[in-house]
């Protein structure tokens, strides 16, 4: 006999059975993969619930993918999410992954078509991903090679399953960064570009984030190429349905998570606000004893990419949120980036944990960086030493911050494109449903 804890979770049971859903939500978040606990610095023993950095993301593991490859070795089906993906970007079909496989977005919208008429894997109905379907192929256990040019790869390990996903860095012989391995989505930001040409969404295995791409390189002449996977079946992978609670909980019917409906409403540092989140527990916060601070992935599955700043003048998720606004670094209104439980693992150790921003994904760039854009997206002044405050990457980016430290440290940020620096971000607790 099935036993609910709360009642939300037995209106979530008793409509997925009335919709044929039970057992098989249309939005399972896979689970990142992460099995080492860190502290500030270094991988620690998983700590106990009274101990400092109790409750992150290898702690409550989530959903484990389950790939099986097809007998023709051209796709992979992800048991838990109903999506069948290609198993490599090889779109020139030389067995090797170069700069030359990589596309357009004209040439990778093209794609599916093409697929398709070949009955690719014995398919007709493949699609471009979604930034939330690619997302799904996310794994932790990568090592950000962010830092030097020029690096040896055979030791780093990416942000996906090489086992059964083909996978190259950037080709440092013919001018590329080793974190140049970025792959398309077909989820365009809706908010202002940096540079006035648009911004497609993707992730970088590599480095493991999700940025908003400017269309075409600096200088403007040259158009930015991406690896491609297309994917099919499971049509409402990445489609939330929301519930308001009434009780200051919103539970999501499609992946079978309860929110919190409010935010904490003040920055903390990454140990902060795992312990935050465990005062909220001590206290039976709005009735329930079992909150957590969200994976990275099932952080980014409440992202909704049609609402930025700047064009809904709201934060990137649903209405049915509550979200803290602030001013940031250059005066303006807006929303939080939020911590996950998730640590960026990197050549330096385990010193970031992955943030999802529901604002404006920010950098301190210099006017040299719009040279070759249409006047219109230059901001003021003409100074190259002077910095401006831009919307490099999009509301529903991911990257990371130090886990502790002065953000004022970081003046202009870090990074090629000054990556804005807080260390205190925001919190907001997740559950199980069924529990």
């Amino acid at each position: 006999m099935k036993i609910f804890k709360h009642p939300a979770a037995l209106i979530l049971w008793v409509s997925l059975v009335a919709n044929g859903r039970a057992g098989a939500l249309t939005y399972p978040i896979v689970g990142t993969g992460q099995s080492q606990c860190y502290d500030n610095r270094t991988e620690i023993t998983p700590p106990k619930p009274d101990q400092p950095f109790y409750g992150q993301d290898a702690q409550h593991p989530g959903n484990a993918p389950g790939y099986t490859p097809g007998a023709d070795g051209l796709s992979v089906r992800d048991n838990l999410t109903g999506l069948t993906w290609q198993r490599s970007p090889d779109t020139d079909g030389d067995g090797v992954l170069t700069r030359r496989d990589k596309l357009t977005l004209a040439q990778a919208q093209a794609l599916p078509a093409k697929l398709n008429t070949a009955r690719f894997g014995g398919f007709d109905d493949w699609r471009l991903p979604s930034i939330k379907e690619l997302y799904s192929l996310f794994n932790a256990r990568g090592t950000d090679p962010s830092g030097p040019m020029n690096l040896e790869t055979s030791r780093l390990t990416p942000f996906i399953d090489t086992k059964y996903f083909k996978f190259a860095y950037g080709d440092t012989r013919t001018g590329e960064r080793v974190i140049d391995s970025q792959y398309a989505s077909g989820t365009k930001y809706v908010g202002q570009s940096v540079r006035g040409f648009g911004k497609l969404f993707g992730v970088n295995f590599a480095d493991g984030r999700i940025k908003g791409y400017d269309l075409f390189m600096p200088g403007g002449g040259v158009q930015k190429t991406f690896f491609v996977l297309c994917v099919r079946g499971n049509p409402g992978y990445g489609r939330n349905d929301f519930h308001d609670n009434a009780d200051g909980t919103i539970t999501d019917r499609a992946t079978g998570l309860v929110w919190s409906k409010a935010d904490s409403g003040q920055g903390l540092n990454w140990q902060d606000a795992l312990a935050w989140v465990q005062k909220q527990n001590a206290r039976k916060f709005l009735g329930h004893d079992d909150w957590r601070l969200p994976s990275v992935k099932e952080l980014q599955s409440i992202v909704d990419y049609a609402r930025s700043p700047d064009t809904s003048h709201s934060p990137a998720i649903a209405s049915v949120f509550n979200c803290t606004t602030f001013t940031n670094e250059s005066g303006q209104a807006d929303y939080p980036f939020y911590w996950s439980a998730t640590t960026h693992g990197g050549l330096r150790g385990g010193g970031a944990a992955m943030y999802v921003a529901f604002g404006r994904a920010a950098g301190w760039m210099s006017p040299r960086a719009f040279a070759g854009g249409p006047p219109e997206a230059r901001p003021p002044g003409n100074d190259a030493g002077d910095y401006h405050f831009v919307d490099v990457h999009g509301a529903g980016a991911q990257r990371s911050d130090p886990k502790a430290g002065d953000p004022a440290m970081f003046p202009h940020g870090r990074g090629p494109q000054g990556d804005v620096i807080r260390i205190y971000n925001f919190v907001r607790c997740v559950r199980d449903a069924a529990n």
